[in-house]
């Protein structure tokens, strides 16, 4: 055994070479099965879990991001066309609209009589749901299924794992049958009681069935919601959908593209009523059932979440132009070229824990994820700003061949002020000019700059870039706010907005009637050691008044209460579009939406209410896009700048980093269903994975040559003591 010391050594660096120079044929390092990288896969990143995946429930950006692959409301976006327009998804065609007079007479869209909108929707028969054991059935028609013990549950950890599956057709008593669902207050809609107010009978229906749900519920039976039926939603045949609206309401086919409208098939519903299932946390919010171009196969929110490509999706192609459109388009070519053909492209999407970004970042400059945001911490070494303000790539991102795609977001961040507040409420002289002279201080330019890394623009009311009613130009600028100079907005000199104090009573920033300092309070949620440097720049706007802003820190429950009951006097916050309408954001300033007028439930949390502005509104919010409109539009936006409810704050700016591989981007911020028109080009992923993450032998061969070399002199060393001991003896 000693004197094969040496020889074990050898073999073991031998060995380690050999090991090294098969590692070196692939890719070291993934964080993602070695395999999946070679095949038309799209890797993305979580860092919060899902929590609702059930779309009468889930209104939260990361799960429609996902159940939007899965579901499919009866309408959708056109994933090119600007400005958003929506187009049929499960439909033959766009919903037949009729108007009617309390009389159940019909009359025109203009007219002044409309008593109630009917809107037929007529499906496709083309369209199957994903294979689930929900859907199997006995020969009686009963749900094979349906009665579930807990010994055929041992073995059962998701719904692949039973062995009987099927599919059937999407019908109009789908959809119905979602709206029932919705009206169940157990089931906590976000959106039943703005829907209450508009279909008819819902508002009834829902008190009917949500006692029957509490009844239910005591017995242990099922909640099978087929007996029952809506005044207002009626299903005409296997394949038609009447939903009658009280009034005018436009913007009801905006709802009709949200997931809150997709189809729940009354078999899964019951299916996942099952208290074994219930226990194993199989059920809608676990395990969605859609008709989309995918399917929820893992859902595992500490590690990965994975959608499978669907195998009963209908016939779906990327959205053509007509020639005259594509001859004016800006499109880039590669988005005209995929006209035409066939859904989706992408097989298979996963989804990986990242908690967080740094680690995150590494791994997508390894390619081994293929889009990305752009955090602070990567922000300068992803982006390059130019002295104007204009965003490109570093060169560092642009050698590795990634693009980066920027759009202002459908948002508005703003800062408001409590209407009803004695000291900044109140529709006088001398409280708009407060609320002026604080807007003009407060740098929001300055913001973006040093907290947002130029990620925004100034607001100049409540409406972002791509709602109608935005302009942009002279035209489109707050001139309470700011100046039009050289082709420019400039905001106003602090010397104007230190005119106004005075003329509002608090000559630089002293009140007259009390000659002491103004002191005001913001309420903010904002409590974090990161958030210090954020709150010392919100002091300093007011400081440069002469006005003392004492921080009032709360957690977000006690501030929301703050806020609902009307006890804030200036806080923060923020809207992003539900729909592209600028009703949508008009009606945060509607006078019947206060907070405090609606006991904590109206969404106008500083409480505004001007009547000409009401008035406006009510004839603004059931109009069509016209010039009629827009001026409407314009009249109120000037009276909202005149009273300064807000300081109008700014529209945030998304950018997305893609790798080359990774085809058909186009950002679009309304439309969530966007996965089946992306592509993946998985050779050349794997390609730039292998040249990017070759692995740096030399100083392990340098420590491991060593150990070899010190091994083989401590063996040496050993031989020679030996010899001279047995030669001693001798």
């Amino acid at each position: 055994m000693k004197q094969n010391m040496p020889i074990s050594f050898i073999k073991f660096f031998l060995l380690f070479l050999i090991y090294m120079d098969i590692g070196c044929a692939g890719v070291w390092n993934s964080p993602h099965l070695a395999s999946k990288s070679s095949e038309a896969v799209l890797f993305n990143p979580f860092s919060i879990s899902p929590k609702h995946l059930d779309p009468v429930v889930s209104y939260s950006a990361n799960e429609w991001e996902i159940i939007s692959q899965i579901y499919e409301p009866p309408l959708q976006y056109n994933y090119l066309k600007r400005p958003y327009t929506l187009e049929p998804l499960t439909l033959k065609k766009m919903p037949d609209i009729r108007y009617y007079d309390r009389s159940g007479r019909e009359v025109d869209s203009d007219s002044r009589n409309i008593a109630f909108s009917e809107y037929t929707l007529n499906i496709r028969e083309d369209v199957r749901y994903q294979n689930h054991p929900a859907f199997v059935k006995t020969s009686e028609g009963e749900l094979f299924y349906g009665a579930l013990d807990e010994q055929s549950l041992l073995e059962v950890t998701s719904p692949a794992d039973f062995s009987k599956q099927a599919t059937r057709q999407l019908g109009a008593e789908d959809y119905a049958y979602a709206i029932k669902r919705m009206a169940v207050r157990q089931y906590h809609s976000p959106i039943l009681d703005s829907m209450a107010e508009y279909i008819v009978g819902l508002k009834s229906f829902s008190e009917k069935i949500t006692e029957i749900a509490k009844e239910t519920k005591k017995t242990g039976e099922k909640l099978d919601l087929r007996q029952y039926s809506i005044e207002g939603v009626k299903v005409i045949d296997p394949y038609t959908l009447s939903i009658k609206l009280k009034g005018k309401y436009p913007q009801f086919l905006y709802w009709l593209s949200m997931n809150f409208f997709a189809p729940i098939p009354w078999e899964v519903d019951l299916f996942y009523q099952q208290k074994g299932l219930i226990q194993k946390n199989l059920t809608l919010n676990w395990y969605p059932v859609g008709t989309g171009p995918y399917m929820l196969v893992e859902n595992n929110p500490n590690r990965q979440i994975r959608l499978m490509q669907n195998p009963n999706y209908h016939d779906d192609f990327f959205p053509a132009l007509t020639p005259e459109e594509a001859e004016q388009s800006t499109l880039p070519k590669e988005l005209l070229q995929e006209q035409g053909k066939k859904l989706p492209f992408i097989k298979e999407v996963v989804y990986s824990l990242e908690k967080e970004s740094i680690p995150f970042w590494n791994k997508f400059l390894q390619g081994y994820y293929d889009a990305s945001g752009v955090s602070s911490e990567a922000f300068d070494q992803a982006v390059k700003v130019s002295s104007s303000g204009d965003m490109g790539l570093s060169q560092s991102m642009k050698d590795r061949g990634i693009s980066l795609a920027s759009a202002i977001e459908p948002s508005v961040y703003y800062t408001a002020f409590n209407m009803v507040d004695p000291v900044v409420g109140g529709y006088s002289q001398s409280a708009k000019k407060l609320r002026q002279a604080i807007s003009i201080a407060q740098r929001e330019e300055e913001y973006i700059s040093i907290f947002l890394n130029e990620r925004g623009i100034a607001a100049q009311g409540p409406i972002p870039p791509g709602i109608f009613g935005y302009e942009e130009g002279e035209e489109g600028t707050n001139k309470v706010i700011f100046e039009w100079k050289n082709g420019k907005q400039i905001r106003k000199p602090i010397e104007v907005a230190k005119k106004l104090l005075a003329e509002a009573g608090y000559p630089n920033g002293i009140s007259k009637k009390t000659g002491k300092q103004l002191t005001l309070y913001y309420d903010t949620t904002a409590t974090g050691p990161d958030d210090r440097a954020l709150l010392d720049w919100r002091r300093k706007q007011f400081a440069k008044l002469g006005i003392q802003l004492v921080i009032r820190a709360s957690d977000y429950n006690r501030f929301q209460d703050k806020v609902r009951r009307g006890k804030a006097q200036i806080f923060s916050w923020g809207w992003n579009a539900d729909y592209p309408d600028p009703e949508n954001f008009l009606f945060l300033l509607y006078g019947g939406n206060a907070s405090v007028k609606t006991n904590g439930a109206g969404i106008n949390s500083s409480n505004y209410q001007n009547p000409k502005f009401d008035r406006l509104f009510e004839k603004m919010k059931t109009m069509e896009n016209t010039p009629e409109r827009l001026e409407i539009i314009r009249q109120m936006l000037k009276i909202l700048q005149e009273d300064a409810p807000w300081v109008w704050g700014i529209h945030p700016k998304s950018l997305g980093l893609y790798h080359a591989w990774y085809h058909n981007v186009y950002p679009h911020a309304m439309a969530m269903n966007t996965l089946k028109y992306k592509r993946i080009d998985a050779q050349l992923r794997y390609q730039k994975q292998q040249e990017w993450n070759q692995p740096i032998f030399y100083p392990i061969l340098l420590v491991l040559a060593g150990v070899v070399l010190i091994g083989y002199l401590l063996y040496r060393a050993y031989q020679n003591r030996q010899r001279a001991v047995i030669k001693g003896d001798q």
